[in-house]
């Protein structure tokens, strides 16, 4: 008898010692003779049970963790006398925490083998490529409208209306790019998925293509995703070798090729204009839209241009499941949505579920409150660019209208918890100084306003003169909120105002109403 036992090759078990419990136990299996099939996954995404190992039996995996290397024997022992121990879980699928979750996107991540296109298909891979083969372009872009898909890198556009732009935009010469810049902080959805589901989103991507008339692809990576890059050319190497990438993929007539890019570590080239010139070889600056993308984008030709979870969820809306895409969510958000909770939480981790649970029940359920055990004082949503948002305002759904109808953005799905030592207005100071360092200063608003932002905080925080300088702050947030050329400087203004709404005292002034009634 072989067992069969799973352990993640992902960045964050990796960091936290799954090689080493890999390598004790092949060693061990080894001096004791017994034959192991082991199988390096991506994550579950329970990253506070990380390393977590699970062994294949006949009622399903059993999960253990978190696991050290000092764990193994003992563990070992427990999985051969199919006995106790303090770090049985019990069945993986039935651990409330992943139970609760509606996995879309994230349905086979942790459970297959990434470097395995057999072990996709059969875990139904591919089935949305080989429908997109038989249907028309405009009968596939119809399928992605209908599930109401809106892009996951945080602007929330209508997916179906980017490829049918590009579509319409004549023949020649058209351009996939996937963007895999995930620089806000607290997010690690794109890298999970790639590292654990790469062939999903070449799926997602070659399907695009077929959609819209192109014939190459380019993932654009950020070089501190190392496991990632390896992740995604190890998955081409293999599509191209098994006919799901090059000439006449699937024996078709369609044809369509993917590489993949490495950035040089500018936060700006998540931004999609600044993407493309690092693409073609250029510095990372903005460029002034119109024209948009989809009409002169990669080398002056039409280009969709869309989020790794965008992609990611192509496959399952083309495999069917359009409508019951669309029946997940509320208003306008459809769908899942893979939220990412960080920062000074209990339960870090992915959780995806369909939009519409409220903020509260993210953080205080999901998330079990602060790791440290003191109260929640305020969560960044959306990433470095995001609100702040207190207590007062967790009964806010997880929706896009909702939360621009506070202030805030459902961005990228990063959810950063802060406890009650924070202080906001140092928090403030940090937006303003992170777009000082990451503006590509081809416009004066961000490039020049957040310089004056990180003066001006610094003046209030040492009670100079502070009703005259929030003045000046709140001036500067709204130039840079309606003039800088991209999101970076425009989107700023989010962290700072908010702060300074809600979270007055850390500025000099008053408690706020808000904060009183809390």
């Amino acid at each position: 008898m072989t067992l069969r036992i799973f352990i993640p090759r992902d960045a964050g078990a990796v960091a936290v010692g799954a090689d080493e419990i890999a390598t004790g136990l092949l060693d061990l299996a080894h001096a004791r003779d017994v034959a192991i099939d082991l199988v390096r996954t991506g994550s579950r995404g329970l990253y506070w049970l990380e390393p977590m190992l699970e062994v294949a039996t006949e009622v399903g995996r059993i999960a253990y963790g978190p696991m050290t290397p000092d764990d193994v024997a003992s563990v070992f022992d427990a999985i051969l006398a199919d006995g106790p121990h303090p770090l049985r879980l019990g069945l993986t699928e039935e651990i409330p925490w992943l139970k609760r979750q509606t996995r879309l996107t994230f349905a086979r991540c942790g459970v297959i083998d990434p470097r395995s296109s057999d072990d996709y298909r059969a875990h139904g891979g591919y089935k949305g490529l080989e429908r997109a083969l038989a249907m028309s372009s405009e009968d596939i872009i119809d399928d992605i409208v209908k599930s109401g898909l809106r892009g996951r890198g945080g602007a929330g556009f209508p997916t179906g209306i980017k490829w049918r732009t590009v579509a319409h935009a004549g023949r020649g010469q058209k351009y996939i790019c996937c963007n895999a810049d995930e620089g806000d902080s607290g997010t690690f959805a794109d890298r999970m998925i790639m590292e654990g589901d790469p062939f999903m989103v070449l799926e997602g991507m070659t399907i695009a293509g077929i959609a819209v008339g192109a014939t190459k692809g380019y993932i654009y990576i950020r070089s501190e995703y190392p496991h990632a890059i390896e992740a995604m050319n190890a998955a081409i190497a293999v599509a191209r070798r098994t006919g799901y990438l090059g000439h006449n993929i699937c024996r078709s007539t369609d044809s369509f090729d993917v590489e993949v890019r490495v950035g040089a570590g500018a936060y700006i080239c998540g931004e999609e204009t600044s993407m493309l010139e690092s693409l073609e070889g250029k510095r990372g600056v903005v460029r002034a839209k119109p024209p948009l993308p989809a009409h002169k984008g990669l080398f002056g030709k039409p280009t969709v241009i869309n989020n790794v979870l965008s992609f990611a969820a192509v496959p399952y809306i083309l495999a069917g499941g359009a409508q019951a895409y669309a029946d997940c969510g509320m208003g306008r958000s459809r769908g899942t949505k893979p939220i990412q909770l960080g920062g000074n939480i209990k339960h870090g981790g992915l959780f995806e579920v369909a939009f519409g649970i409220t903020l509260g029940e993210l953080v205080d359920d999901i998330g079990g409150g602060t790791l440290s055990g003191r109260p929640v004082r305020a969560v960044q949503v959306g990433g470095p660019l995001g609100a702040y948002f207190p207590r007062a305002l967790f009964d806010t759904p997880y929706d896009y209208e909702a939360f621009a109808a506070r202030s805030g953005m459902v961005g990228h799905g990063g959810i950063v918890v802060f406890d009650d030592t924070v202080d906001m207005a140092r928090q403030a100071r940090f937006a303003m100084e992170f777009c000082a360092v990451e503006s590509c200063g081809k416009c004066t608003p961000c490039r020049i306003g957040s310089v004056r932002g990180v003066e001006t905080i610094d003046k209030i925080i040492k009670g100079d003169r502070a009703a005259e300088n929030i003045a000046v702050l709140e001036d500067l947030c709204q130039t840079m909120k309606f003039g800088s050329l991209c999101a970076l400087g425009g989107f700023v203004p989010f962290p700072v105002l908010s702060a300074l709404t809600h979270f007055p005292e850390d500025f000099g002034l008053a408690p706020s109403r808000l904060q009183a009634a809390e």
